[in-house]
């Protein structure tokens, strides 16, 4: 398994369990790293994901029930709605990963750690919000240029 799985993995797993202890300080990310074996080759990475969540999870959660029909973010499992917060923080703030990366990985660890449902349920969401955000890029890109 690659560095970067391994940091989505655990990334999803130390969200997950924040949310359940309803604990998302900085001690509660350093307790995990401690007991869960984040390695130094994987902890940056990681960090950047969870850390990154945490701090625009109000901008996150949002983008993601606009684009679930008829589910709450609330009414989903923790690690579907984990694994979509790490996928679209990458989408819309990890310029240096493709977002078809971004997506195939999210669905492979919903397979992983979710139910048989995860990864079409996952997939289904996050290519809506690729394709919502591709074209509000292509908005702006046209308004630059035009402006320009």
């Amino acid at each position: 398994m690659g560095n970067r799985r391994r940091s989505r993995e655990l990334a999803m797993q130390a969200l997950y369990q924040m949310e359940m202890n309803q604990d998302h300080s900085k001690e509660a990310v350093e307790l995990f790293c401690k007991h869960f074996g984040v390695t130094e080759n994987v902890k940056p990475f990681f960090l950047r994901l969870v850390e990154g969540v945490m701090k625009v999870q109000h901008e996150i959660d949002p983008l993601i029930k606009s684009f679930s029909e008829n589910w709450k973010i609330s009414r989903m499992s923790r690690a579907d709605r984990n694994i979509m917060r790490i996928a679209v923080y990458e989408l819309l703030y990890c310029d240096d990963i493709p977002p078809k990366v971004s997506i195939n990985e999210a669905i492979d660890i919903g397979k992983k750690f979710g139910t048989e449902d995860s990864g079409p349920f996952i997939n289904g969401i996050l290519d809506s919000v690729r394709i919502s955000l591709e074209k509000e890029n292509q908005l702006h890109s046209k308004v630059k240029a035009e402006n320009s």
